[in-house]
């Protein structure tokens, strides 16, 4: 098998040929760019944009109460997480029963979890790593739940208070603790 190699043009200045982009050829081989389709390189490149999540996604025993919890009723987590991100107009008990309706009949409980996954990362500017939100809800739902779980408890969102328990305290709104601005939802 033999090298392929470009052939040497007129060069007037005796250097190497260039390629339409301005990159230097080496003699020793043909570049990959030339066999792509034009604009193929900038139109394909999708970079994940974001700030990182504050928790691995296999961290599970950073919160031991909440991982067993979810082992064993992962529709009262997802409940809890989605009450939450829906800022109350799902409450725990909907968002369990419709968790917990998919699991069984359908087998479909990752569309619902993949969904409020992706309205985590939206809401939060969150990098989608280190899987899609479909593949991680597929392959590791218990996993993923934990890891939005500890999410929105980090940003003070304690997901077991449940939305009224959040707003009772004041944190909605702020991510460190004493940041919390006036609540416009509370009766004074």
């Amino acid at each position: 098998m033999g090298r392929v190699t470009t052939p040497q043009r007129g060069n007037p200045d005796g250097s190497s040929p260039v390629q339409q982009t301005g990159i230097s050829v080496q003699q020793t081989g043909v570049p990959m760019s030339q066999f792509a389709p034009p604009g193929y390189h900038q139109a394909n490149v999708n970079i994940s944009v974001g700030t990182p999540w504050r928790s691995g996604l296999f961290d599970c025993q950073e919160d031991q109460t909440n991982a067993v919890m979810t082992a064993i009723l992962p529709c009262v987590t997802f409940g809890q997480i989605a009450e939450v991100l829906d800022e109350g107009e799902m409450t725990c008990p909907l968002g369990s029963f419709i968790y917990l309706l998919m699991m069984p009949a359908l087998c479909s409980q990752w569309v619902m979890g993949s969904k409020y996954r992706e309205k985590m990362r939206r809401r939060f500017n969150l990098v989608e790593a280190p899987y899609s939100d479909c593949a991680t809800h597929v392959l590791c739902s218990c996993c993923s739940l934990c890891q939005e779980y500890r999410e929105l408890k980090a940003r003070n969102l304690d997901p077991s208070l449940g939305w009224n328990g959040i707003l009772a305290q004041g944190q909605y709104g702020s991510e460190a603790p004493g940041n919390a601005p006036p609540n416009q939802y509370m009766t004074k």
